[in-house]
C-alpha cells in the first residue's frame, strides 16, 4: 500500500467512525481524530467494543490515574480483553510496576544517556557519510531503523554482529497484515527467536558480567515490602525483550516522520539548516505533530465518567495521545508544524507512572540524527507513492522512506 502525503478531508455528513485496525483510516486519521475531539470525545466503537478518549485533558488524566486505567491487559487494542501473561513492566500497575521500574532506572540516568552522545554521533557519521553526493537513499532502511538498534544493542551488551538480526526479528514481530489482528507466522517465529536469544545472552552475562543493562539487571534486587528478591528468569527475559524492542521501534518511526514531515515543510527545514540550535525543539515538535505511538490501550478497574457518559469497570479504553497532541484546547494552531513552537508538554512519551523510561535516550538519538542529517543533506524530496507505512494498531510511521537528493 502506498501513502498519500495530503490527508483526505472527512465529510462531516458521513457518520463518524474510528477504527485503529483500518489501514485507510490510519492514512488519514487526523481529520477523524479532530471530529472525535469535537463531536464524541468519549467515543464508543460497537464493532470492537472499546471506548476512545481523544482530548488532551482526558488523555492526560487517564495516564495519571492508574487506579482506574490499568495496564495489566497490555496496551494493544486487539489484546485488551484478557490480562497480559508476560511479566513486562509496561503491563503492570503500581506498586509492582514501581518496584520493577526502579531496577532499570539506573541505566537511563542523565549521566549515562549523555555519555552515549559521541558514540551516537559516530554511528550517524558511519551510516550517512556514504550517501554524500549520491542521488538518494532509503532514510529508514539505510539509517533510521539501524541507528537505534545499534545504540540499544550496545546498552544491552548485544554483540555488534547480532544487532541488525535482532532488529529484523522485531520488525517481523511488529508487522501486522491487513485484516489480521494477531501475530503473523513470521511474527510468532520471531518472538521465539528473540526469547531464545535473550535467554542465551543472559546465561552468557551470568558467566561473564560486563558494564551493560543485562549485568545490572542480574545484580538487581526487587524490594517487595520488607523482603527483597532477584528477578526470575522470565522477568529477566521479558526486560531484555522489552528494552530491545521499545528502544528500536519508536525511534525508527520518529525519524521516519522527520524525513517525511520536513520534506513536506521545506521552509521549516531551512530554519533548522540555518540555525541548528532549533533542532532539539524541532524533535519535540515532530513528536507532538506525529506521535510514533499514538494509541495506548487500558482496562478500567472501576467506573468513571467522561463528557456525561458513564464508562463501566471492565471496559477497554484507548488513550489517543496522537489526537491529544493536536487538541486546540492545549496547542494553538495545532495542525501547523512549527519548529519554533514553545509547547510546554506533549503526550508522545505518555505521562505519569508509565512515562517512557527511555525518553531521554530517544530525544538524544533524535537530536543527533536530525542534526547529522541536515548538516549533510540540507534538502531532499520524497515521492508519496514510494512511502511504505508501518501497520500496527499502536504505532504509526514508515518502514521505507526513499529520499531524493540534489533535485
Amino acid at each position: 500500500m502506498t501513502w498519500t502525503a495530503s490527508p483526505a478531508k472527512v465529510d462531516p455528513e458521513v457518520p463518524l467512525y474510528y477504527d485503529p485496525f483500518d489501514a485507510e483510516i490510519d492514512r488519514h486519521v487526523h481529520p477523524i481524530w479532530a471530529r472525535l475531539r469535537e463531536e464524541q470525545p468519549a467515543y464508543w466503537n460497537e464493532r470492537y467494543g472499546f471506548w476512545a478518549l481523544s482530548r488532551f485533558a482526558d488523555v492526560w488524566a487517564g495516564y495519571h490515574d492508574t487506579a482506574t486505567f490499568s495496564s495489566t491487559h497490555g496496551v494493544m487494542p486487539e489484546s485488551l480483553d484478557e490480562p497480559f501473561n508476560m511479566p513486562l513492566v509496561i503491563f503492570m500497575d503500581p506498586p509492582e510496576h514501581d518496584w520493577m521500574r526502579k531496577l532499570v532506572a539506573p541505566v537511563f540516568t542523565p549521566r549515562r544517556v549523555a555519555a552515549l552522545e559521541s558514540s551516537v554521533a559516530e554511528l550517524v557519521e558511519e551510516y550517512l557519510n556514504p550517501f554524500t553526493g549520491s542521488p538518494g537513499f532509503d532514510y529508514v532502511a539505510d539509517f533510521a531503523a539501524r541507528l537505534p538498534a545499534m545504540v540499544i544493542g550496545h546498552m544491552l551488551g548485544v554483540p555488534a554482529a547480532d544487532r541488525d538480526t535482532v532488529r529484523r526479528w522485531f520488525d517481523d514481530l511488529m508487522h501486522h497484515e491487513e485484516g489480521n489482528l494477531g501475530f503473523t507466522a513470521a511474527g510468532i517465529e520471531a518472538l521465539g527467536a528473540i526469547t531464545n536469544y535473550a535467554s542465551a545472552l543472559i546465561a552468557e552475562r551470568r558467566k561473564h558480567p560486563g558494564d551493560d543493562m543485562i549485568s545490572v539487571l542480574l545484580d538487581a534486587e526487587v524490594n517487595v515490602g520488607a523482603e527483597s528478591r532477584r528477578l526470575t528468569e522470565d522477568e529477566l527475559v521479558s526486560f531484555v525483550v522489552l528494552l530491545a524492542g521499545a528502544g528500536v521501534e519508536t525511534v525508527a518511526r520518529l525519524l521516519s516522520w522527520a524525513a517525511v514531515t520536513l520534506a513536506q515543510h521545506p521552509g521549516e527545514r531551512q530554519l533548522l539548516v540555518d540555525d541548528p540550535a532549533l533542532v532539539p525543539g524541532a524533535v519535540e515538535e515532530l513528536l507532538r505533530y506525529e506521535a510514533p505511538s499514538p494509541v495506548n490501550g487500558r482496562w478500567t478497574l472501576r467506573p468513571f465518567q467522561a463528557h456525561g457518559i458513564e464508562i463501566p469497570a471492565g471496559s477497554k479504553v484507548l488513550l489517543l495521545n496522537g489526537s491529544a497532541n493536536r487538541d486546540p484546547r492545549e496547542f494553538p494552531d495545532p495542525d501547523r508544524f512549527d519548529v519554533r513552537r514553545k509547547a510546554s508538554r506533549h503526550i508522545s512519551f505518555g505521562y505519569g507512572a508509565h512515562f517512557c523510561l527511555g525518553a531521554a535516550l530517544a530525544r538524544l538519538e533524535g537530536r543527533v540524527a536530525l542534526a547529522g542529517t541536515l548538516a549533510r543533506f540540507p534538502s531532499w524530496d520524497i515521492d508519496p507513492a514510494e512511502l511504505v507505512p508501518v501497520r500496527t494498531s499502536t504505532v504509526r510511521g514508515f518502514s521505507s522512506v526513499p529520499i531524493h537528493l540534489g533535485r
